[in-house]
């Protein structure tokens, strides 16, 4: 097919022309950098902050403080009253919605120089799988990506909606005929009704691409599933990729190889309404490709040092492998030295490659501990692998016990099992063990009696989705955290226990 051989070609010429950036990774950064100064210093941000003054990145170090959305809100309010040219020259195309924390809403200001970036990076992810595997039947058929709802609001003539609704005005044209849902059913605002509609519409067509953050594409799996009592891979035996983020996909990785009869091949999105940090370039490496030349400039905080007032900072060439760091960035869309919240681990440098690990402010440190969420993740793999993969988590989150009535402080997992363990207090003991290998401070809390071993509550079926959706957070881009240093979620989450299991 024409449009097959076309892909092949475009995928090649996009992958001959990456080479450049990824073997030359300073430059691609300086080059940015650059831009980003020059186009800064035309702006009331850029004028406050002396950027015609700014040669080096020392100096731009110095003159520019790390902010989050809150420290930055002062210029954000700004914009979000009309004014122009505040953190970027002009104003935004789109404002970005999402969920905040003591701000409530959050409304990042996407513009005419970022908004290209989302894009192209996801196009590239995908035309990157297709020159690696040469699998172009993926083009063929339908594709859907679960996403929040295309209607935009007005907010003083920019519009406002949802980074996945705001992408969905972006399907080029020679894929619009494989778009699936419809408009009129991807503009559906409860999430439930929703997947119904998309299940009715999408159940007889030849679906080749399916992607979603893996807690909301499990809910339409397992309505196609039970709809029609067979397995998804059956359904749509062309099934062939499906695309991710959000979250990490190994706790889910058991549920869907059940729940699809298979397991298709898959890329790892990582996006934010910040920006389009990277993507898996490798059906052979878990390992994402961080974009370098994509109109994001990178710096990088030891965690560790994070919550310090001497904070340890890196350039790109200055980070370690394994190392938990603070991602910083600046961008066209005017974000200067913004702290997104996240945390990652390089698992290369030639070419850079990162892991998600969690979330600077999502971890468990209750007693010193510090426990983050890439732990957790890795301690319930590790215990699912010891069971030989016959236990299968549906969701989960953890939080600290501090309290108790009875007995010393603990972790306190909330887990929704699809396959539970034979015996749950040996898979507690298992994950328990794995925690003490991957941080110390918890060995040492745990050794010292300081903590006793962790305690497994089992969340009854659908449990968090229940919860999810009494919160008003069901479906789209909400995800449960998977740590949390208070009893917020725990607490909320007690209407939703089937039953305790102890370590005694």
């Amino acid at each position: 097919m024409i449009k097959e051989f076309a892909a092949r070609v475009f995928a090649s010429l996009i992958h001959i022309k990456n080479q450049k950036w990824i073997h030359n990774p300073k430059k691609a950064q300086e080059d940015v950098f650059k831009k980003l100064i020059s186009e800064g210093s035309k702006t009331k941000f850029g004028i406050d902050h002396e950027f015609d003054q700014i040669e080096t990145a020392y100096l731009f170090r110095e003159k520019v403080p790390i902010r989050d959305y809150e420290e930055l809100r002062p210029y954000l309010d700004e914009v979000l009253k009309g004014e122009p040219d505040i953190l970027w020259p002009g104003r935004p195309m789109y404002y970005a919605k999402s969920s905040g924390t003591t701000s409530g809403a959050k409304f990042i200001p996407i513009t005419a120089d970022s908004m290209p970036e989302h894009i192209r990076a996801a196009r590239e992810a995908l035309l990157n799988y297709i020159h690696e595997t040469g699998n172009t039947n993926v083009i063929r058929g339908k594709h859907i990506f679960l996403q929040g709802s295309p209607v935009l609001e007005d907010k003083k003539g920019v519009a406002l909606g949802r980074l996945s609704g705001i992408v969905a005005h972006y399907v080029p044209s020679y894929l619009q005929k494989n778009r699936m849902p419809s408009w009129e059913t991807n503009c559906i605002e409860d999430w439930e009704t929703k997947v119904e509609a998309i299940v009715d519409e999408t159940s007889k067509e030849n679906m080749t691409i399916i992607g979603g953050i893996p807690s909301w594409v499990q809910m339409y799996f397992e309505r196609l599933s039970n709809k029609f009592d067979k397995p998804v891979g059956d359904l749509f035996p062309n099934f062939s990729l499906f695309v991710y983020g959000g979250v990490n996909f190994e706790p889910y990785r058991g549920i869907f190889k059940k729940l699809i009869g298979r397991t298709p091949d898959s890329i790892e999105f990582y996006p934010a309404s910040e920006g389009f940090f990277a993507y898996q370039d490798s059906q052979k490496d878990k390992g994402l490709l961080l974009l370098l030349n994509h109109g994001i400039y990178y710096e990088f905080i030891v965690a560790e040092t994070f919550f310090e007032e001497k904070k340890t900072l890196h350039t790109l060439e200055e980070v370690q492998l394994g190392t938990n760091y603070v991602m910083i960035i600046s961008t066209t869309a005017g974000l200067w030295r913004y702290n997104i919240g996240d945390t990652i681990q390089f698992t290369s440098k030639s070419p850079y490659k990162i892991i998600v690990s969690g979330r600077i402010k999502h971890f468990i440190s209750a007693f010193g501990e510090h426990v983050i969420v890439s732990e957790v993740e890795q301690a319930l793999q590790q215990a699912v692998e010891s069971a030989k993969n016959e236990v299968m988590i549906r969701e989960f989150t953890v939080a600290p016990q501090v309290k108790p009535d009875s007995g010393l402080p603990y972790h306190e997992w909330f887990v929704e099992f699809d396959e539970e363990p034979q015996n749950i207090e040996t898979f507690a003991l298992e994950i328990d063990r794995a925690m003490r290998q991957k941080n110390i401070y918890y060995e040492d809390l745990i050794s010292g009696n300081v903590l006793r071993p962790l305690v497994i509550q089992k969340v009854s079926k659908d449990g968090f989705q229940n919860y999810m959706k009494s919160i008003g957070k069901l479906g789209g881009q909400n995800k449960v955290p998977r740590v949390s240093d208070n009893r917020k979620i725990a607490n909320a989450l007690t209407p939703f226990i089937s039953s305790l299991s102890e370590l005694k």
